[in-house]
């Protein structure tokens, strides 16, 4: 029976039911399956507006695909007309009480009542599972259940009553036909009839309620064995041996019986494959019946003695055009019933008994241990397949372009990455020299590289990752990275080249090139202003000093000759011109100092911040004395890695800041750290240090000012304390530390200067 002659290109076609299945997959799993758009009604209900061309091809891939499925379809609801027929002209036969309907041939065995009923139930539950409304799976799974719980009943009636008893069989008969007609006809449902009723309506059934890929195969494996068992009987009518029909001394299989299963069985493997199209074979099932039928027969009619077994090998074999990697299991374990069926069939002598069990046994091992070898090789095969597939998607998807040569430098294989960069159709370049992607002088010189390389085998790029150039189909040249290596398969050897275009890293180079250039300029620049700074040093500390001492020195010594001959307005002049001098040399020498904090080195070290706060009170003594001050030590100062002498100046200028331009009759200052500190604005900073007075407070406007070098908030001219540089000099030194340093404050209640000093290990003497 050739239901199908499948085609090759069949085999890789993914799984995809029609309307009515994926509607009703959608109401109970909730997800919608892949659409058909060659099926006119799905279009009208979600019109689609495509491109000509895109239409036309989309529906031509749809109809390749689609059109063997409808024929499963249409083939399974056939076969369940027919059989629904048959049931039908059967239960007439008893109805009407003709005996050559129930019987076909006069002397065979006869259709009994209860088979022909299940032959209905079973032709509506196959016709309707394969329509897609609630009603009709409905109606498929009550009639499926009806026919394998008479089938089941039937069975338990032969084993644990007997042969002599049929009450299944007239239990519904005896209500609408004759006792007598049925006393005449006798017998009832063989023990293989009730068999393949049950088996596939369970697989039916299964079916339905589970849908999954699993069910599909068990139903597929329960198509083979209905269609073995119907073959068997009808090939034991045809050789007249009776022990293919009639299974011992219970009531046998008839002959119209066994063409209905044969056909039952058919239609259960095309819907199968109707629903799991990937697993339909490539080759006609006519090919393994015809081993199937070949086998029982050789078996039934040649000595036991004859390892007969081994004609099915070939049947084991034929799974390796089947697309379901199951296939040799599923043959063996089919073989396995028809040597089991042909060991039973016949007589055997006590002789021979045994010697035929074991002959039969290595003979099942056998086409297992072949049998499995077929799985794992299929297996394999399917691995590479999946393997090869994801490759080839990997190759295309990859936005780096791929292209595969020979040893001869022809093009095999051209992705679409390589497309896009390069400008040429696959069709342009595959089957052509690889040398027509490169510019001169790698044009020339490419033919050679390769022959030399099959001369020797010296390999000088492969493995590695080069930069060289390639050209555009419009001739534009362009720098690529490549990176090739060698496949070998058996003694032939290809090369895959890794291609990037590298425009935009060569762009970003020669763009870091220039801003280098750039930065170096920038570099000796500073190093001629530094030098220009050095100068200008030494310029105001000789030069520029020279004439302040001249004026200096010459107002006192006018005021020492002439202060009695001058009156008191020459006088108060020449002292401010004395005090005036001296204060321009303070900030000839501050703006020195300034100058060289930047540039000098910091000796780092581990010190005591305590020790170095200790030492500037000591210093300050008289100071204090003098404004009643107080300095307190507010908790324990840790040690820290530090320039100990930039940190005393500090320390130092802070303090003395903080005494000076305090209006309290009692200037007190404190002096702390905090491992963590939260600003009132809400920024968080660890291991800060403090000084914090209780004076005068500095406005929000001038917090930034402060730190200006010569700014100071209170001047006076008569005044010559300090120049306004204190604070510039501590924010440098604490740069100079990668720390930061910052003030809180509050007009009349006082000012809290923090800081913090980053991170040195002793010993690490930095310049700026």
């Amino acid at each position: 029976m050739n239901l199908a002659v499948l085609r090759h290109h069949h085999t890789a076609v993914p799984l995809k039911f029609d309307i009515p299945h994926r509607r009703s997959f959608r109401k109970k799993r909730g997800t919608a399956l892949p659409c058909l758009l060659s099926i006119p009604r799905f279009r009208k209900r979600w019109p689609r507006k495509p491109k000509e061309d895109t239409r036309v091809q989309d529906q031509g891939n749809v109809d390749l695909q689609d059109q063997p499925r409808r024929h499963y379809r249409a083939f399974a609801i056939a076969v369940g007309c027919l059989m629904l027929l048959l049931g039908v002209t059967a239960l007439t036969g008893w109805l009407l009480q003709v005996e050559i309907v129930i019987s076909l041939v006069p002397g065979f065995p006869s259709m009994a009542f209860n088979t022909a009923l299940c032959f209905v139930l079973s032709g509506v539950g196959l016709a309707a599972s394969t329509l897609a409304a609630r009603r009709f799976r409905a109606t498929a799974m009550l009639t499926a259940g009806l026919a394998a719980a008479i089938a089941a009943a039937r069975l338990v009636e032969i084993v644990m009553i007997g042969r002599s008893f049929h009450n299944v069989d007239v239990l519904i008969a005896r209500f609408l036909v004759s006792p007598d007609f049925i006393a005449e006809i006798g017998g009832g449902m063989g023990p293989n009839t009730a068999l393949v009723f049950l088996i596939a309506n369970l697989s039916l059934l299964l079916s339905l309620q589970v849908e999954r890929s699993r069910s599909q195969v068990v139903q597929e494996l329960t198509s083979y064995v209905v269609i073995t068992l119907g073959m068997i009987a009808l090939a034991s009518y045809v050789t007249d041996a009776e022990q293919g029909y009639r299974w011992g001394p219970y009531a046998a299989m008839a002959l119209h019986t066994a063409v209905g299963m044969v056909i039952f069985g058919s239609g259960l493997l095309a819907r199968s494959w109707w629903m799991q199209p990937a697993n339909r074979a490539q080759i006609p099932l006519w090919i393994p019946a015809a081993v199937c039928f070949t086998g029982l027969l050789a078996d039934l009619y040649t000595p036991l003695g004859v390892a007969n077994g081994i004609l099915y090998v070939p049947l084991v074999l034929t799974a390796l055009w089947f697309g379901n990697r199951n296939a040799p299991l599923f043959f063996a374990f089919a073989c396995t019933v028809l040597l089991m069926l042909g060991f039973f069939a016949v007589r055997h002598d006590e002789a021979g008994f045994w010697q035929e069990i074991a002959n039969r046994t290595i003979t099942a091992a056998t086409l297992w241990l072949i049998a499995l070898f077929v799985f794992y090789f299929m297996r394999n095969t399917h691995h590479l397949e999946s393997e090869r597939v994801r490759f080839g998607a990997l190759v295309r998807g990859t936005p780096d372009a791929v292209v595969v040569i020979d040893e001869r430098g022809t093009i095999k294989n051209f992705n679409p990455a390589a497309e896009s960069m390069f400008g040429y159709s696959p069709q342009e370049t595959i089957g052509k020299n690889i040398k027509m992607l490169m510019p001169e002088p790698y044009h020339s010189e490419h033919d050679g590289y390769l022959a030399h390389y099959r001369q020797t085998g010296e390999e000088r790029i492969i493995g590695t990752t080069r930069m060289v150039s390639g050209r555009r189909k419009n001739g534009i040249v362009f720098p690529i990275d490549v990176s090739i290596s060698a496949v070998v398969t058996g003694h032939t050897k290809t090369f895959v080249g890794i291609v990037r275009d590298i425009s935009e890293r060569v762009r970003q180079e020669e763009r870091m090139k220039t801003t280098l250039s750039q930065l170096e300029a920038y570099t000796a620049e500073l190093e001629r202003s530094n030098h220009d700074l050095d100068e200008f040093a030494y310029i105001a500390s000789h030069d520029l000093k020279e004439p302040l001492r001249g004026l200096h020195n010459h107002s006192r010594f006018l005021l020492e000759d002439y202060e009695d001959k001058l009156d008191a307005d020459g006088v108060r002049r020449l002292n401010r011109l004395v005090r005036l001098s001296q204060r321009m040399e303070k900030l000839v020498n501050e703006l020195l100092y300034f100058s060289r904090l930047g540039r000098q080195q910091l000796a780092v070290k581990r010190t005591d911040i305590g020790l170095i706060v200790k030492d500037v009170v000591a210093t300050m003594e008289l100071l204090l004395e003098e404004r009643q001050a107080k300095v307190i030590i507010d908790g324990r100062l840790p040690e820290v890695v530090c320039d100990a002498p930039r940190l005393t100046e500090v320390f130092r200028n802070l303090i003395t800041n903080a005494i000076k331009y305090n209006d309290k009759p009692a200037p007190l200052v404190s002096i702390g750290y905090l491992d963590r500190f939260v600003g009132k604005d809400g920024t968080v900073a660890r291991n800060v240090f403090f000084v914090k007075d209780n004076g005068k407070g500095i406005p929000q406007e001038f917090h930034e000012d402060i730190f200006r070098i010569f700014k100071r908030l209170e001047k006076s001219q008569d005044s010559d304390d300090g120049t306004g540089a204190g604070l510039t000099f501590v924010r440098k030194i604490i740069a100079r530390h990668n720390g930061d340093i910052w003030l809180e404050s509050e007009v009349g209640t006082g000012t809290t200067f923090y800081f913090t000093l980053g991170k040195r290990r002793e010993g690490q003497n930095a310049a700026a």
